[in-house]
C-alpha cells in the first residue's frame, strides 16, 4: 500500500515506543486479564442482570477499539527525530499562532498526532488546515487558512519550539 503524507503519523522513536508497548500490553497481558474476568462473571449466572459480566465485556469492547486504533497508528507512523530548533513549523513543535497578528489573542498548542501528548495540551493536526497553512512557515512570518465555516482566518507565527512532553 502506497502512502501519502496525509496517512502518515509522525513520531519521535520515544512516542513510538511508548505507543507500542501500549499496544503489547493490551494485545497480551490484558487481553488475558479481561477474558478471565469475563469467564469469572459467566461462571456467577444469569448472564442478564450480571452487572460484573457486563462491566467486563464493556471494557473488553473499549480495549478492542484502542488496539485497532493503536495498530492503525503504528502502520501508518514514521519514526524520525524531533524537529530542529530552527523556529520554523513542522509536525511535533510546540507552535504559538496570533490570530490576525493579535498578540493578544494567541494559542499555543502541538502540531501533532494526538496520540502524541496525554491531553494536557491542545493539539492540532498537521493535516488540519491550521496545521497545513503553517507547516514549513518561521517566527514571524504570517500565514492563512479556510475555516470549517469557509471564513479566512490569518496568523502571525508567534513561536515555534520542539516539544519535549
Amino acid at each position: 500500500m502506497t502512502q501519502t503524507n496525509d496517512d502518515v503519523t509522525w513520531l519521535t522513536q520515544d512516542h513510538y515506543n511508548k505507543l507500542k508497548a501500549e499496544f503489547d500490553h493490551l494485545t497480551g497481558p490484558w487481553r488475558v486479564e479481561i477474558a478471565k474476568k469475563i469467564e469469572a462473571a459467566r461462571e456467577e449466572g444469569d448472564l442478564k442482570e450480571n452487572a460484573g459480566y457486563h462491566a467486563a465485556k464493556d471494557e473488553q469492547g473499549k480495549t478492542e477499539a484502542r488496539i485497532r486504533q493503536l495498530s492503525q497508528l503504528l502502520e501508518r507512523a514514521k519514526v524520525g527525530e524531533a524537529p530542529a530548533d530552527s523556529g520554523v513549523v513542522a509536525p511535533g513543535m510546540l507552535v504559538k499562532v496570533a490570530f490576525d497578528g493579535d498578540e493578544d489573542d494567541t494559542i499555543e498548542f502541538l502540531l501533532a498526532s494526538r496520540e502524541v501528548t496525554d491531553g494536557d495540551i491542545d493539539v492540532y493536526s498537521p493535516q488540519s488546515p491550521l496545521g497545513r497553512a503553517i507547516t514549513g512557515k518561521s517566527v514571524g512570518q504570517d500565514a492563512q487558512y479556510e475555516q470549517p465555516n469557509g471564513k479566512k482566518a490569518r496568523v502571525k507565527i508567534v513561536d515555534a519550539k520542539p516539544f519535549s512532553g
